[in-house]
């Protein structure tokens, strides 16, 4: 597999192998605190390939939640497709399992609350 120097040099099909070699073929292995890292360790590369370019701080910026998710979703619109789905699944992924760790810790929550 070649190097990755960020969203726009990857490819879906290079996304997708490297998805499969870290979790398994149907994700088989994938677990909330590996997904965590998987997409901590994409985020910092894609940091460390955009570090080298100009930071452009918008006169505007995002005063809620909502705003930023529109934002987030008119880029997506107007991204290469290869892009566009990189950052969608990455993005659902992340949003499942953090709410599969939210419901661990519910549980393991009120268990230890009966132990009390």
């Amino acid at each position: 597999m070649s190097a990755w120097n960020g969203w726009d040099d990857m490819k879906v099909e290079e996304f997708r192998e490297r998805v499969k070699q870290e979790f398994g073929k149907d994700l088989r292995h994938a677990t909330p605190a590996n997904v965590r890292e998987f997409l901590d360790q994409l985020q910092a590369e894609v940091f460390q390939h955009k570090l080298t370019e100009r930071i452009i701080l918008d006169s505007e910026p995002a005063t809620s939640y909502e705003e930023i998710i529109k934002e987030f979703f008119a880029r997506i619109l107007d991204s290469p497709d290869d892009d566009a789905f990189i950052a969608l699944w990455t993005l659902a992924l992340d949003m499942s399992f953090a709410a599969i760790e939210s419901q661990y810790a519910d549980r393991f929550t009120s268990l230890f609350r009966e132990l009390d």
